[in-house]
């Protein structure tokens, strides 16, 4: 059993984490963090990016488990109802199941009402773990000169998904966390790793960059860590669209993707759901 997990057991809860995001002080591009657009849609206010909501929910279990989870965890989040700018949220995780070597964290954003707006699974195995999948399986392949408007139509006839790229030099990853609020220690420095919710916010770039869609909303996000992304690495977030389909009158894609660290080494699987046509949009 590692040393980390000496205390957790089933049943126990993490220490309560409280925190809020600022609206962002540039028009972000997709309108639904816009405060007008969002009214119009029948929320109350802007809502706080899903990749955001995720990387506050990963606080407390990175500070239980700190690199073994970042480096080989899995996780599996839901979005349910909106947090809203400038509203506090408070992460609630508890130790749901524990082995001699393996541990399940079930995880919870709650709005000021108590609501939870988000939920997640996040487990770790020692020991034999999964293989990885085969690179050659998910090709690069180059982002569009301009991106067309996405449609039912024109997503299902993508074979691929252009690759966006990012380097993950040290001002960057600092950007990413004053963005999240993050102030974990083990984030910093010069070959710190990289934030898992950065691999959620390359999955979004991986329909964005592809295609103009706006408003739209992350729902939920399923994945696996294969290894940990450093600062001073480049990360690729290779894939394709697996699903198209309607639900309560949203169009929904589902995207299989593999997030790949300087060309070699895979990081992180990831299933990633969004609305990509609202139906008040239409």
């Amino acid at each position: 059993m590692a040393t980390a997990w000496a205390a957790l057991d089933p049943g126990k809860r993490l220490p309560q984490y409280r925190v809020k995001a600022e609206p962002p002080a540039t028009p972000p591009e997709n309108k639904i963090h816009d405060d007008q657009v969002a009214r119009q849609l029948g929320f109350t206010a802007g809502l706080v990016p899903g990749v955001t909501v995720y990387a506050w929910m990963t606080h407390p279990v990175v500070e239980a488990l700190g690199l073994e989870w970042l480096e080989g965890g899995s996780f599996s989040v839901r979005f349910a109802r909106p947090i809203y700018y400038g509203e506090e949220a408070t992460v609630q995780a508890t130790v749901a199941a524990r082995t001699a070597d393996s541990i399940t964290i079930e995880v919870s954003a709650l709005n000021l009402a108590g609501e939870a707006c988000a939920t997640a699974t996040m487990g770790l195995v020692i020991g034999a773990r999964p293989t990885p999948p085969d690179l050659a399986a998910y090709p690069e392949a180059r982002l569009p000169a301009e991106r067309p408007l996405a449609t039912r139509q024109l997503l299902a006839s993508l074979a691929s998904l252009g690759t966006p790229k990012l380097r993950l030099d040290e001002a960057g990853a600092f950007d990413f966390l004053s963005r999240v609020d993050e102030s974990l220690p083990l984030y910093r420095g010069a070959s710190a790793p990289g934030h898992p919710g950065l691999y959620l916010d390359q999955a979004n770039r991986a329909l964005d960059q592809n295609v103009r869609v706006s408003p739209w909303i992350h729902v939920e996000s399923h994945g696996q860590h294969w290894g940990l992304c450093r600062a001073g690495e480049s990360l690729a977030t290779r894939g394709r669209i697996t699903r198209l389909f309607e639900r309560k009158g949203h169009e929904l894609g589902e995207l299989d993707l593999l997030l790949v660290s300087n060309g070699s080494r895979a990081v992180a699987s990831i299933r990633h759901t969004a609305i990509y046509r609202l139906r008040q949009a239409a």
